[in-house]
């Protein structure tokens, strides 16, 4: 049975439990994180060097970085659907898995930090105004993919891009800020929450 070692609270832990339930794979898992189990341990970081989560460990085989997890799984078992096999399709899905890694994420982690977190390293007004500012310019170009698309980030089915990009777009309606109205995002924000996984691990309270 997979392992999954990452606190069911952590976005990118998410991912993966997600995916999981669309793949219909028994998991077990353990609670790794803040205010949980330290992952700065020599026994976690021998499975992960950067002391984060999410960790999987399908029998002797241990991965980390949650969009390389979500391939994986979705390629072992064969969910072309999901990902892809033939080269631009797959591109155009993992175009936008990289983009919410690299840009979208960075867009909103200062804003989410103070508004959410209320952490005191991130209390400074101006980097508050700016980071939602950016993150509301990001969520402005899924409003014009799914304008082009009309139902989901990479066309008109359901892929691995929804998964990570949905998270993500769950924690922009969660988080106490000023948002523009962006119909099309609205209405791929109702059509996730169809899905019992999004329901489960995705729309579920948590930012």
């Amino acid at each position: 049975m997979l392992k999954i070692l990452g606190k069911s609270s952590s976005i990118n832990v998410r991912k993966v439990l997600w995916l999981c339930e669309e793949l219909g794979l028994p998991y077990a898992q353990k609670q790794y994180g803040s205010g949980f189990q330290a992952t700065d341990t020599p026994e976690f970081m021998a499975l992960n060097p950067n002391a984060m989560v999410p960790v999987l460990i399908d029998d002797d085989f241990v991965l980390w970085e949650s969009n390389t997890i979500c391939r994986y799984l979705a390629g072992r078992e064969q969910r072309f659907d999901l990902l892809p096999g033939t080269p631009r399709e797959r591109a155009l899905v993992e175009k936008w898995m990289d983009w919410q890694a690299t840009e979208l994420n960075n867009s909103w982690r200062y804003a989410f930090m103070a508004l959410v977190r209320r952490s005191p390293a991130h209390a400074d007004p101006e980097a508050i105004e700016a980071g939602v500012a950016g993150w509301n310019r990001h969520m402005a170009m899924v409003e014009a993919q799914l304008s082009r698309t009309g139902a989901y980030i990479a066309g008109a089915s359901f892929t691995l891009a929804d998964i990570v990009i949905g998270l993500s777009t769950h924690r922009w309606y969660m988080t106490p800020m000023p948002r523009p109205a962006l119909p099309a995002v609205a209405a791929y924000y109702e059509r996730l929450s169809e899905r019992p996984g999004y329901r489960l691990h995705g729309r579920n309270g948590t930012p």
